[in-house]
């Protein structure tokens, strides 16, 4: 299996000149914690996280360096949060060293990257242009619904797995990020946190999935904070 099969084949992508405001905003209304950065011929020129948003809040307790850190050269660095505190633009706080992998690299290959870089995600690339973005999320998936290899494998659990999370994903009232699907003989049990009204549709929506013999609910009602609740 290699990344274009996993892969997030249109990630939600922001220009250099996007204001952080509207990122931050971006990030919490679609929960994703990174945005590729490209340019207008769709080039791949940098990654803005949640954590780079951090950096820029705390970049503003940083202390000026000293009188003799600064003959050291420690002002390049002092420079260079200084950009990061007050940039108002995507381009201020980007990340420009990335790790990126290209359509054909392996799975085992994104992972090794992903694990030794200590990131949640690379960007696919098909020479310069941005053509996809694997996750950690991508990654646990492919390992839980290996791709079908033959005739049999329609009529399996996993099978019906990866039907459901498809249809899961289309869905705006239900996120894969809070409920997750087991199957197991065709029973499925879903878990994770799921509000009453939810778990309706959820158990309509499962049981039209050929091969499902039955629903279960193993779940949790929602905490206030994912509800929006102070």
């Amino acid at each position: 299996m290699r990344a274009r099969d996993i892969m997030t084949t249109d990630p939600v992508t922001v220009p250099p000149e996007t204001p952080l405001e509207a990122v931050a905003a971006l990030m919490a209304e679609r929960a994703i914690s990174g945005l590729p950065v490209v340019d207008a011929a769709g080039q791949l020129v940098g990654l803005v996280t949640d954590g780079d948003l951090m950096r820029r809040l705390s970049a503003k307790e940083d202390k000026p360096a000293s009188f003799f850190a600064a003959l050291l050269g420690a002002n390049a660095d002092q420079a260079i949060a200084y950009a990061r505190a007050h940039g108002r633009l995507v381009r201020d706080v980007m990340s420009t060293d990335l790790a990126t992998v290209s359509e054909e690299a392996t799975v085992e290959e994104v992972a090794h990257l992903l694990e030794s870089r200590r990131i949640r995600r690379v960007p696919v690339l098909r020479g310069k242009q941005l053509v996809g973005v694997v996750s950690r999320a991508d990654l646990l998936r492919a390992v839980m619904a290996p791709v079908a290899s033959g005739a049999a494998e329609d009529a399996s659990d996993p099978r019906i797995r990866r039907e459901l999370f498809a249809r899961m994903a289309a869905e705006s009232w239900i996120s894969t990020r809070f409920v997750f699907p087991a199957v197991k003989d065709g029973v499925v049990t879903f878990h994770g946190f799921l509000g009453q009204q939810a778990a309706v549709a959820l158990r309509v929506l499962a049981e039209g999935v050929p091969g499902v013999k039955q629903v279960i609910f193993d779940t949790t009602p929602p905490p206030a904070i994912m509800l929006g609740v102070p």
